[in-house]
């Protein structure tokens, strides 16, 4: 059995996106197109893949850098087939070939596999996969003869009025035996009006010379879709959307409004937990098994133990440990801890902290670079004040400490365990284990002030 090799056609500028982004760099449910289709190609069984780069091609290379692909370069746009040609020294002959679009993240390897079955099952030299739609303007047609074999690709602009009746379309996804590639490369012209090498042409310069080219027809042609518009993005999102959401629901987990929740492409949730309407999940997140999330919350790069609940609220490159309630309206910045059991309540900001496990820190707080051990009560409105205008200093709390409201702890300090601070205090120095730590004026009544 021949090996497999994907060559990933990702040089086009996109002009209609109207970006300074290449094309392919655009994301798709938080990852890029480009991405997706090597993922595909992958997944696919082709361990050596090919990425043909042009416009915004550093931009494209530095993305890719960790993806383990070869790279060719286009310097010139100068169609399909000049583009694969660049890839010349990484097409061999013992090898098929799948050519792929970058800008294609729709296509499932599902359907790849089952292209690459039918190319070897029928030893075509070319497989084409072609598709049946309603409207075929601006698609290459499939002419097949009486017996239905393949006779053509024609393009819509050079068929006959019959022919453009014809409903099959090619897609625009080939795979090749290698010899086969190589041959129709050397042989492609570029005697039209654009001057372009186009690939398509060489479907019938392998099949004048004795090749088998034949097109296997699939289903879904939304599937082959290409992106080239912010319009066509924003549909290409509501598919894989669609599939992401289905995946997680035929796993376990409640979604109460699909149409209202965004989950990424590398996102792991367990088994019963709820996503309630409003629910953005990206990057590489990981939510536990019977957590409640949402409304209108956002988690980036986090991960939620089990039995969290999660409400109004925003977590970033942090881990949320069992049994903890966050929110509602709390933000937790990145590079914080937060253990089991603890309550992050209504408006409170949390940034590269520690919080112990059973820690209750219930309503209008800032903890900022803080190490805050366990069974902590913080009082409303407590401010672990971190930042002198210069450097940043740690705030650290030992456990079964009681802060009472309107604390400032001014860093760098230190309460030691079991520690009760009066409301209203300025912390300025160590607070000693087991203390009463009183910081402020002694009430002073002024009779008939007001009067006078």
């Amino acid at each position: 059995m021949n090996k497999l090799k994907a060559v990933i056609l990702a040089a086009g500028e996109g002009k209609r996106m109207k970006s300074k982004l290449p094309k392919v760099l655009h994301k798709v449910q938080g990852k890029t197109m480009v991405d997706w289709v090597i993922d595909t190609a992958r997944s696919s069984g082709a361990d050596d893949i090919c990425v043909v780069i042009g416009h915004g091609g550093e931009q494209v290379k530095e993305t890719l850098k960790d993806r383990n692909v070869k790279f060719a370069v286009q310097s010139e746009q100068l169609g399909t087939g000049h583009a694969v040609m660049q890839a010349g020294d990484f097409i061999e002959d013992n090898a098929d070939i799948i050519v792929f679009y970058g800008d294609t993240p729709l296509i499932t390897a599902e359907t790849i596999k089952k292209m690459l079955d039918y190319h070897r099952k029928e030893d075509n030299s070319i497989t084409i996969i072609s598709a049946i739609v309603d409207n075929p303007a601006g698609y290459g047609h499939i002419i097949r003869d009486e017996n239905g074999l393949f006779v053509k690709n024609v393009e819509h602009k050079d068929a006959t009025d019959e022919e453009k009746l014809v409903k099959e379309i090619n897609t625009g996804i080939y795979c090749f035996k290698g010899t086969a590639l190589k041959k129709g490369l050397s042989l492609l012209k570029n005697d039209n009006a654009q001057k372009e090498y186009y690939l398509p042409d060489t479907l019938e310069i392998i099949l004048s010379d004795g090749g088998k080219v034949n097109a296997m027809v699939v289903d879904d042609a939304d599937e082959f879709a290409g992106v080239n518009s912010r319009v066509q993005l924003a549909e290409a999102e509501a598919v894989m959307r669609n599939r992401i959401n289905r995946y997680h629901m035929e796993n376990g987990i409640t979604i109460i409004d699909p149409s209202r929740t965004y989950i990424d492409a590398d996102a792991i949730i367990g088994c019963d937990t709820v996503l309630l309407p409003g629910v953005v999940i990206e990057g590489k997140t990981v939510i536990g098994e019977d957590c409640v999330v949402g409304p209108d919350s956002r988690l980036t790069d986090t991960k939620l133990g089990n039995g969290v609940k999660f409400q109004y609220s925003t977590a970033i490159e942090s881990s949320v440990d069992d049994n903890t309630t966050v929110g509602p309206y709390a933000y937790i910045r990145p590079n914080c801890a937060i253990g089991k059991n603890v309550k992050i309540g209504d408006f409170v900001e949390v940034k590269n902290s520690n919080v112990g496990d059973g820690t209750k820190v219930s309503h209008l707080t800032y903890i900022g670079d803080s190490d805050v051990g366990e069974r902590i009560n913080f009082g409303c409105g407590t401010v672990t004040v971190n930042y002198d205008g210069n450097k940043k200093f740690r705030t650290v709390i030992g456990d079964d400490v009681f802060i009472g409201c309107n604390t400032n702890l001014v860093a760098p300090v230190k309460v030691g365990k079991g520690a009760y601070i009066a409301a209203g205090s300025t912390i300025t120095d160590e607070v000693p284990e087991n203390c009463l730590a009183i910081a402020r004026e002694r009430q002073i009544n002024k009779t008939g002030w007001v009067k006078k």
